[in-house]
């Protein structure tokens, strides 16, 4: 079983490449979200529901995708969910109704749910073995991912169809699992270090999900929900809020999730030492405060560049609300706190793309994002109430 330094650093890298390419292939499909808007004939609440199955084939996929880890290996689940979402991201374009669009997005949520508990799982897996704080860097790779896919989608939007973006999509996504998959494949997940002699006593007792500590994981899954709602909210109509209300074109409208991907790209790579120099409780209020604020610059704002930055800063307030958040939950409970964290996270996507898209029927686009700071404001109050946890 690997455990040499050679061995883990070569996980590590293979991981961050997954992450990455997760992160590539899902904000290729969100710059292309107006386009397919267009292509079916949705209303705002109709499109809401059609997205609402990326989320809720993620949610159903992640109740299941523990099992087939436990039985198969989070490196297997890994590579398989890697060619699902690779073929299914060329889907959506070929579809003509808000129906089978949201069918066919139950697909690719499927995919992109179970990818994202698999390796997960396995990156959980390296941190402990490693004995360093390392997860905010494999966050990093998935936003630094998102943030080229985004970029290099508003390029492509002038000149190429959605259906040749995302097939393109379709190649790159399975040539990378095919090299970096072959890798993953040979390497077998780290045993866990024995813990030194003189260890704290919390860090030697065993993790388990008890009635005391389920309540805390609960809440620490809601501060995960709080911030999958605003990634979410974000991906699924930043574009389409520029493109819509502030008269962007095509091109400039990707420019906003790109930035906002660059955001969280930069404070997930300094998360380590944010952690270390503020702490867990600090880096939540802080956190959840500055994306509130960014958010309602995002969502009120008059003009596009002001709108982009404040994407920006709520990217960086965003940005390690999520790591924290699932790593106190696995401290707490183990892999059922990171299971139940991680799955209420992604829950908020279930709960963003139609509680936005009827928003915004009911009341405006720009009014129904604030909700964004307003989840945002809560993660930092929750953040705050549970300092004494959150410091352990």
């Amino acid at each position: 079983m690997p455990g040499t330094p050679t061995d883990l650093t070569r996980l590590r890298i293979t991981l961050t490449a997954f992450f990455a390419l997760d992160g590539f292939i899902f904000a290729g499909w969100v710059v292309r979200i107006p386009a397919i808007k267009e292509q079916t004939g949705a209303s705002a609440s109709t499109l809401g529901l059609a997205l609402l199955g990326v989320s809720a084939g993620a949610v159903i996929t992640m109740m299941l995708t523990g099992r087939l880890c436990h039985r198969y290996g989070n490196h297997q689940v890994t590579v398989v969910c890697a060619v699902l979402l690779s073929l299914s991201v060329s889907l959506p374009p070929l579809t003509h109704s808000p129906l089978t669009l949201g069918l066919v997005l139950l697909v690719f949520g499927a995919a992109y749910g179970g990818i994202n508990v698999a390796f997960n799982s396995a990156a959980v897996d390296l941190v402990r073995a490693m004995r360093r704080p390392i997860m905010p860097s494999f966050h990093a790779a998935f936003s630094l991912g998102g943030m080229v896919g985004a970029g290099l989608g508003g390029l492509v939007a002038g000149f190429l169809t959605p259906t040749q973006h995302l097939f393109c999509l379709t190649v790159i996504g399975l040539l990378v699992t095919a090299v970096v998959g072959r890798e993953l494949l040979r390497l077998k997940p780290p045993a866990p270090p024995e813990p030194p002699k003189d260890a704290p006593k919390q860090e030697t007792a065993p993790r388990r999900l008890t009635p005391r500590t389920r309540g805390l994981v609960f809440t620490f899954g809601l501060i995960a929900l709080c911030t999958a709602f605003g990634e979410g909210a974000l991906a699924d109509w930043s574009a389409l809020h520029l493109e819509q209300d502030l008269d962007a074109t095509a091109g400039a409208a990707a420019i906003g999730y790109s930035c906002f991907a660059l955001a969280m790209t930069a404070g997930r790579l300094s998360g380590t030492r944010l952690l270390e120099r503020l702490g867990r409780t600090r880096t939540l209020v802080a956190g959840g405060t500055t994306a509130a604020l960014g958010m309602l610059l995002g969502a009120l704002a008059p003009t596009l560049w002001a709108a982009v930055l404040g994407f920006v800063i709520t990217g960086l307030g965003l940005a390690n609300l999520f790591p924290v958040a699932v790593e106190r939950a696995g401290t707490l409970a183990g892999p059922d706190g990171v299971a139940i964290a991680s799955t209420l996270g992604y829950g908020g996507m279930l709960l963003g793309p139609p509680a936005i898209g009827f928003m915004a029927d009911w009341y405006s686009l720009p009014a129904a994002l604030t909700s964004v700071a307003v989840l945002a404001a809560v993660a930092a109050g929750i953040g705050f109430l549970t300092r004494h946890a959150a410091e352990g």
